[in-house]
């Protein structure tokens, strides 16, 4: 059977290598399972409808109490299950806020029997199963680069919008279809998963719309702007760079959501924005299906150190 066949035929799951600074110290989030005696990182199967991204933040809550904000990917694991089949888990690192910390209304379950925090030397040995120490490791050697706290410049084509040849208004004005209702309204969930703060759209209504449904859960204003519209960009005017740099600057997890046309540049900047050399990864990150982000990682202290990595995300819908 091929590899890919194999895949295909996988189980989901995604989870985190959790972390957090206890004076001054580097600490990292295990659990230990009441029906497999092990211990393990939280982690669980995809849901229904899920992206991963999403399933990774509310296993992680569900296992431990604790709510996160998703920072860099730290790997994937692959293994046989008992019935054969293979698992494949996403790990990203996500850090613990103190205030994340006291929400936990976590109680030993059926499930967990315990939560426990370690350094890195002792989780290592406490670990249950090489897949994990592999993850662990990974996330290690972020840390020893200096990339331990980072935050997210997220690129989003809109979602699916009434053809030009269905509409006779402005190209401007081109609302959303169903479908393209219905993914602006999948993406909101994993949009949140990485910590949105920030909402920046073209003015045209087919992005505005697209990132509504994100606006209302977060409970925040988009910011329209012009500035990285298709119209904007078919006559010259657009200045994606002034968008970008601004994100950068403030160093918040944000959402620039903009046309097929626009997403190449806009990606460009983000690499001549913190000194990224350039290359063909930046134009598969902005060969983006409507309604399809690509999140760019940032070192939170030292965003000109360059893009750490750039992960892609599609919705189902």
């Amino acid at each position: 059977m091929s590899s890919a066949r194999s895949e295909s035929h996988a189980v989901y799951a995604a989870g985190g290598l959790v972390w957090r600074i206890v004076d001054g110290k580097l600490r990292v989030l295990l659990i230990h399972r009441t029906k497999y005696r092990d211990v393990t990182l939280p982690k669980g199967k995809v849901d229904p409808g899920e992206m991963l991204a999403e399933t990774a933040v509310r296993e992680i809550f569900e296992e431990t109490g604790i709510r996160v904000a998703l920072g860099v990917p730290v790997g994937v694991s692959r293994y046989r299950m008992a019935n054969r089949k293979q698992k494949v888990v996403h790990y990203w690192a996500a850090e613990a806020t103190e205030e994340a910390i006291r929400a936990s209304a976590f109680v030993p379950n059926r499930e967990i029997a315990a939560i426990e925090w370690m350094s890195l030397k002792k989780a290592r040995k406490a670990l249950s199963y090489p897949v994990d120490v592999e993850i662990l490791d990974a996330f290690e050697g972020l840390v020893e680069d200096g990339i331990r706290e980072t935050f997210p410049v997220i690129v989003l084509r809109h979602a699916k919008a009434q053809p030009r040849s269905d509409w006779e208004g402005t190209d401007a004005s081109r609302p959303l279809t169903p479908r393209g209702q219905a993914q602006a309204e999948a993406i909101v969930g994993p949009l949140r998963a990485f910590g949105v703060r920030k909402i920046v759209t073209s003015d045209a209504v087919r992005c505005r719309r697209t990132v509504r449904p994100l606006a209302r859960a977060l409970g925040i204003k988009s910011v329209k702007t012009e500035l990285i519209s298709q119209d904007a960009w078919e006559e010259g005017r657009a200045d994606p760079r002034t968008v970008v740099g601004r994100r950068v600057r403030a160093g918040k997890p944000a959402v620039l959501c903009s046309h097929g046309p626009v997403l190449p540049d806009l990606l460009r900047e983000v690499a001549l924005a913190t000194g990224t050399p350039s290359g063909s990864y930046l134009s598969s990150a902005a060969a983006l299906e409507v309604a399809a982000f690509s999140v760019v990682h940032l070192s939170a202290t030292n965003p000109g150190s360059g893009i750490i990595s750039i992960e892609t995300h599609a919705p189902k819908a």
